[in-house]
């Protein structure tokens, strides 16, 4: 049989977008959840650009987009939040008993959180992939209630709803050319504009 030590010579994982986590934070958060727990944090917020100390009752680690996330009772601002595990600078467990909240509550939270899915649909995006790309993207998930078809040429078209466009953005961008928003319209002229601060940089 093949040993633990062969097999991860013949296995590679590269994350590519992934930030790097802190192994040590990650065991103290892990230990907090299961213990119930609260949890002393050194926070970053890049947002703000600021560090601030919180007591945390941590409620459930995410995984979204190669990072992983908390979701916890932030004692500071009475609130649920979400906190990103590389923007904790320290990580110290306290022998406080965490409050808990709903799994209802955290499913809400987490439809309303991140990315695409944050604020609840408010828009849907129409997109029209080429025939070439299509022979991937067709096999993707960009949203749980996306919808898809090719058209007579073999082009694909998708569409799903979605919030914030951010991180949607980006997603699209990633296409270039080979990509073209039919609708809306508000995404449609962000991502000419895009292209067009793009194309600007090479001219000349």
């Amino acid at each position: 049989d093949s040993s633990a030590k062969d097999i991860r010579k013949r296995i590679k994982l590269i994350a590519m977008a992934s930030r790097k986590q802190s192994p040590a934070h990650f065991s103290e958060i892990g230990a907090a959840l299961f213990k119930r727990k609260r949890i002393e944090v050194r926070y970053h917020s890049r947002a703000k650009d600021e560090i601030t100390l919180r007591e945390l009752s941590p409620q459930r680690l995410v995984h979204y987009r190669d990072n992983w996330y908390l979701d916890a009772w932030c004692h500071l601002r009475d609130d649920l939040r979400g906190f990103s595990l590389d923007g904790m600078q320290s990580v110290r467990l306290l022998q406080k008993k965490a409050v808990d909240v709903s799994m209802k509550s955290l499913d809400q939270f987490l439809a309303s959180s991140y990315g695409i899915f944050a604020g609840g649909a408010r828009h849907r995006a129409r997109l029209r992939f080429t025939a070439e790309r299509a022979r991937w993207v067709a096999s993707e998930t960009w949203h749980p209630e996306q919808q898809g078809e090719f058209d007579d040429e073999g082009r694909y078209l998708l569409e799903f709803p979605y919030s914030d466009d951010r991180e949607l953005l980006l997603d699209i961008l990633r296409h270039g050319a080979a990509v073209e928003v039919l609708a809306p319209s508000a995404l449609r002229e962000k991502v000419r504009r895009e292209h067009a601060a793009a194309a600007a940089l090479y001219a000349g």
